[in-house]
């Protein structure tokens, strides 16, 4: 049977997040908003109408390709791009071809076996994004929304350089994390603030020539954009194994199916009538002008990911966690600086805000936005200076951290008002370790120990812990036990 190789390139469609949209003053923020409110004689194209180019788009579109190692073009140029479809007013579109405004670019990504893929990155150039048709259940008719007609939109292009589902999602995800970091994105792909199509095809292995270009649109989430790049290798396989030929299509993913089905046959360039904007003159960037987009990018999660690993001993997978969103990573940094000013370590740090700190959000149905709202630096740090002082132990942190975590209330505050603080006395733990050895209950336990159990001490161990709820100190009753049961 013959082996096929599968090549797979993603086009990324990210809505930059301006307060108006890319050639008018016209509201861009247009969620929820009334259909067809946030119009405007150039979104709607009404004759006469004459564009203007957002300045504040075009330096997030330049910031983003910095981010994603880009060379930003100082010449590029608007081009019309030409389709007659409903949710295209003009009968064209504005964007760039030829001399788009960043290529030559990568990210790299990092698959579930560890290998380490630099997906090459051909360019990135700004548009406008299109109108929004709504068709009906029926299928009889359909109604056409122009609020997000106009919005500034980035696509970003990708090599040929994505071999498996796999990688396509992680590279449409890895897009997603930096968009957001530097804040030119909502990512919201529900909403399509954030789309990806895919260009899928396969070839025999070891053949040179690319075999047939399929492209796949209406994937809205990344399950979906691999379990439809997925599908349609299987696909294409089938098709040449059967002896069939392939015509270059775009087909549409039915989630509800798990299918992709044919749409319409691919346009090429030179059905487009792609012809510079008359209207719009050439982008001309100094590099000065660059230098001063580069100068705005914060430092990027996969730097901030290997300074973590190696600042704070932390490992891949931590380090990973808390750098997959800019809020985490700057609530941990902050909270590390506050936390060394009572002894703890940023390992512990990690481990309270990974362990409890995550659940609870995931408990509540929150995000990372609302980590300082939930727990202020000042409480995580007044707790982990009562576990560091051994006035609470750990289990009882973990009910304190709960406790402020839903109230808001000082730790220190909560372990005085319900009595919580750790039991460490000497002759009142060894009172509770006396009564539960007494205890019939717990004979079995003593006797397996005395017999060379040696876990049977955790039994007993948790006997008094339980007894105390949970307030004991379990090093010293531990060293109780052991000598009571010598």
């Amino acid at each position: 049977m013959t082996e096929y190789t599968a090549t797979i390139g993603l086009e990324v469609h990210a809505q930059v997040r301006t307060v108006s949209k890319m050639f008018d003053g016209c509201d861009a923020t247009y969620a929820g908003a009334t259909p067809n409110s946030h119009v405007s004689v150039v979104s709607l194209g009404l004759p006469g109408a004459l564009p203007v180019v957002n300045q504040r788009a075009i330096e997030w579109a330049a910031r983003t390709g910095l981010a994603i190692n880009c060379h930003v073009n100082p010449h590029s140029v608007f081009s019309r791009k030409h389709y007659p479809y409903p949710d295209l007013p003009k009968g064209y579109q504005i964007t760039q071809y030829d001399q788009p405004l960043c290529s030559d670019g990568w990210v790299e990504i990092r698959t579930e076996a560890g290998a380490i893929r630099r997906i090459g990155i051909e360019r990135l150039h700004i548009e406008e994004d299109t109108g929004r048709l709504v068709h009906a259940d029926d299928k009889t008719h359909s109604l056409i929304d122009y609020n997000r007609s106009g919005v500034p939109l980035m696509e970003i292009v990708s090599r040929p350089d994505i071999e498996t589902p796999e990688e396509a999602r992680l590279y449409f995800q890895k897009l997603r994390q930096i968009l957001l970091w530097i804040g030119v994105n909502s990512g919201n792909l529900e909403e399509g603030a954030l789309r990806c199509d895919a260009n899928v095809s396969v070839r025999p292995r070891g053949q040179q020539e690319y075999g047939t270009k399929i492209e796949i649109k209406n994937m809205n989430s990344f399950r979906a954009v691999e379990q439809a790049v997925a599908y349609e290798i299987k696909r294409q396989i089938g098709v040449l194994d059967s002896g069939g030929s392939l015509q270059q299509e775009t087909r549409g993913w039915n989630d509800a199916r798990g299918i992709t089905e044919s749409q319409r046959s691919k346009e090429f360039a030179h059905d487009y009538r792609y012809f510079p904007e008359p209207d719009i003159p050439p982008l001309v960037l100094s590099a000065h002008w660059i230098a001063e987009r580069a100068a705005e990018l914060p430092e990027l999660p996969d730097t901030r990911r290997a300074r973590f690993e190696r600042a704070y001993n932390l490992s891949l997978q931590d380090a990973d966690q808390l750098t997959a969103e800019r809020a985490v990573a700057e609530y941990y940094e902050g909270a590390v600086a506050a936390a060394a000013s009572v002894g703890a370590s940023a390992k512990e740090v990690a481990n309270w805000v990974l362990n409890e700190l995550f659940r609870l959000l995931k408990e509540t149905g929150e995000g990372a936005e609302r980590l300082n709202e939930r727990m202020p630096l000042a409480n995580l740090t007044a707790l982990l200076d009562l576990v560091q002082r051994g006035s609470i132990n750990r289990t009882v942190a973990k009910e304190v951290f709960a406790e402020s975590f839903a109230s808001g209330a000082d730790p220190a505050t909560i372990v005085a008002d319900k009595g919580l603080t750790q039991i460490s006395d000497g002759d009142a733990l060894g009172a509770m370790v006396r009564v539960v050895l007494a205890d019939e209950k717990n004979a079995k336990a003593i006797a397996e120990y005395r017999g060379g159990k040696s876990s049977a001490l955790m039994f007993l161990l948790g006997q008094v812990m339980r007894a105390s709820r949970g307030q004991a100190n379990a090093q010293t009753v531990r060293e109780i036990l052991e000598r009571e049961l010598v």
